[in-house]
């Protein structure tokens, strides 16, 4: 008598699929809330930074570095840039004085971003990423890396041509570009002549913007987010998201209005 293979029938892949999960979610809840930086973390980190170091390895073997002739100091280079990463600094330098560009403004990067940890009030987001629970927050990073800081750095390396004049990347960049200078100050545009009327103008301007942080505060003050940050919490993130967004309107009056200064000190300061 021949033996009859019984054959049995398939699985069906879709069970196991729910059975395999239901197995990894029940071993999830035995699992700790928290783990040790080492190994888990410092060995992911490591791993992404030798695959790193390979890939600049190999790049800078297989792709020959565009650097230019020998430096030659009878012949300056029009336009001379900075290296591109401080391109957005020497960008700053056409619309603020040297002491602004290369001293305040930077920092009052640094010293913005160590004070983020005391003056921050939102618990969510700390240890995964979200842009729903924390939208004010990234997006005012994304504005203040991505437009202020590289996209500066693009306008410099792409757009500033001889003489620092801005160029679309199709057109030529010509070395003899006259750009007529139209630059005025605030005050002038308002009608001020003399010097005191000059220097009183700027300061009220400047301060006028200023007082829009405690005004706020007057306003707001016993709304819950306020009450939960409190005073001194609220004047440093003030005065820096001011600061921020007074550095756009000062870039916007120059491009728009031909504006150079708003607040002018003879011999003393223009900002």
């Amino acid at each position: 008598m021949a033996e009859t293979a019984l054959k049995a029938d398939p699985p069906n892949q879709e069970q196991l699929k729910v059975d395999a999960g239901q197995r990894r979610a029940a071993a999830d809840l035995k699992l700790p809330d928290k783990i040790h930086c080492w190994p888990y973390l410092v060995r992911a980190e490591f791993i992404a930074g030798c695959i790193m170091t390979i890939g600049l390895l190999v790049w800078s073997l297989v792709v020959d570095a565009p650097l230019e002739e020998p430096a030659n100091p009878s012949k300056t280079p029009n336009p001379s840039k900075a290296p591109w990463y401080f391109l957005g600094l020497q960008e700053m330098l056409v619309y603020f004085d040297p002491w602004i560009a290369g001293v305040v403004l930077p920092g009052l990067i640094i010293a913005g971003l160590m004070v983020i940890p005391y003056v921050d009030i939102n618990p969510n987001g700390n240890g995964y990423y979200t842009f729903r629970e924390r939208p004010f927050a990234v997006s005012t990073f994304l504005f203040g890396f991505l437009v202020l800081w590289v996209g500066f750095i693009v306008l410099g390396v792409f757009f500033r041509g001889p003489g620092w004049n801005l160029f679309w990347p199709w057109e030529y960049w010509d070395p003899h570009k006259v750009v007529p200078m139209t630059n005025r100050d605030l005050p002038y545009l308002l009608g001020a002549r003399g010097e005191a009327a000059t220097f009183l103008i700027g300061m009220a301007a400047v301060g006028g913007w200023f007082a829009v942080g405690p005004l706020v505060w007057v306003w707001k003050r016993k709304k819950p987010f306020m009450q939960k940050l409190g005073l001194t919490r609220y004047t440093i993130v003030s005065f820096l998201y001011l600061c921020m967004l007074g550095t756009v309107v000062k870039i916007v009056l120059r491009l728009v209005f031909g504006v150079k200064y708003v607040w002018v000190w003879p011999n003393v300061f223009n900002i």
